[in-house]
């Protein structure tokens, strides 16, 4: 948004103008950075709520992260200011919110801020991991190789976790079709049909009953049952966000045949991946730990990490305190001994996170394979059996005359 202000500089002189930024507090932030003292600003636009609409949708996706990590990391080598990167990658990007994060964190170094302090104001962009990562760097003096580093895990976290979702876009697409087609048959369909069957005073089957029966209750119930699944699938969602539901939520994911080892293998090999990039980019490893924790998106894994975390910081190896558990795979726990007593631990956690990806992608393609199938003999089970409980007794009833 465009905001109109006035103010006095730092000699007492009067200044007028425009600054643009996604809010108010925003705007004053960065006039404030310039050493300005504010006497009064407005939005330049207050009737454009198309504009508040686009700031409050507004995203950056991990692609654009990725390509924006790649370029500062270029920079850098090219021995390139850390201000001048930001003003040159802030008139290049198309995306308005991540141009203006761009904005304010070139603000905030030229006001002697460090690099990750200007990253954490802006959670919504670069997370904490991004950030640690970013201090890290900042503290070993390999920035660029930390932002190659982050490019590099970021993008592989995106295939990983794309072809995963992706592989279940088109089941549950078929899936949704299948069900919304059947509840039109059965409440527009199936009553004008049954109502001749019931007319026609012949027997009617069990089967025929039954859809009937399913029929009628819809018909008359329909509205209801769908209240009621709105009303069960809200409270769901809300009780996913309490610390104990979200435990027992992510807790039956693991536990779901076949699709709880997917999600184990996805898990594991995030954490790896976590562990190894910080490693490389000196994260010490108890704040590596805690960090991963926060990240890992599921709260089994979440808890056990910083189970692990207090053990390491206690005097314990890593491998000692995760071999407790049963979801870490001993051969995970032996890796990271190995690891620890050679001295190479980021290489071995290297090796890990390259074999949970592959078992991940191997696992999702022969999930792909055998849904497939499996949809098409259950649907066509599915339909042939309401198809029969209807047209066999109208054959029957046809044959009667």
């Amino acid at each position: 948004m465009l905001f109109t202000y006035r103010a006095l500089d730092k000699d007492g002189h009067e200044r007028e103008g425009t600054v643009d930024a996604l809010s108010m507090d925003a705007a004053v932030s960065a006039l404030q950075r310039r050493e300005l003292i504010i006497s009064s600003i407005t939005p330049a636009n207050k009737g454009s709520i198309l504009s508040m609409q686009l700031t409050i949708f507004a995203h950056v996706s991990n692609k654009e992260v990725v390509i924006l990590s790649r370029q500062i990391a270029t920079l850098f080598e090219a021995q390139v200011s850390a201000l001048r990167v930001f003003r040159l990658l802030a008139a290049e990007v198309d995306n308005k919110l991540l141009a203006d994060t761009l904005t304010q964190v070139a603000d905030d170094i030229q006001g002697g801020s460090a690099l990750s302090k200007a990253f954490e104001r802006h959670p919504k962009v670069f997370g904490k991991f991004y950030t640690n990562m970013v201090r890290a760097g900042e503290e070993s003096g390999r920035l660029s190789n930390t932002f190659s580093y982050l490019a590099d895990y970021l993008d592989r976290t995106y295939a990983v976790v794309s072809k995963a979702e992706n592989a279940l876009i088109y089941p549950a697409f078929v899936v949704a079709t299948f069900f919304a087609v059947m509840a039109l048959m059965l409440t527009l369909v199936i009553p004008r049909i049954s109502q001749i069957l019931v007319d026609s005073g012949q027997h009617i089957p069990l089967y025929t009953k039954i859809i009937i029966g399913l029929s009628n209750f819809l018909v008359h119930y329909g509205i209801i049952l769908l209240i009621i699944i709105i009303i069960g699938g809200v409270f769901a969602w809300r009780a996913m966000k309490t610390g104990t539901g979200r435990y027992i939520f992510d807790r039956f994911k693991l536990s779901v045949p076949y699709i709880g080892n997917l999600y184990k293998k996805l898990y594991l090999s995030r954490i790896s991946d976590n562990f190894s990039t910080m490693l490389l980019s000196g994260v010490p490893v108890v704040e590596m730990i805690n960090i991963t924790a926060d990240i890992v998106d599921n709260a089994v894994y979440s808890d056990i990490l910083r189970q692990t975390g207090e053990a390491v910081k206690g005097g314990s190896s890593i491998s000692a305190a995760m071999e407790k558990y049963k979801e870490v795979p001993g051969i995970m726990t032996a890796m990271i001994r190995v690891g620890e007593e050679t001295g190479e631990l980021s290489s071995i956690l290297t090796t890990l996170s390259k074999f949970y990806s592959r078992e991940v992608v191997n696992a999702v393609d022969t999930l792909v394979d055998l849904i497939e199938p499996l949809m098409i003999v259950l649907l066509g089970l599915g339909v042939g059996f309401l198809l029969a409980a209807v047209l066999i007794p109208i054959y029957n009833l046809a044959e009667a005359f």
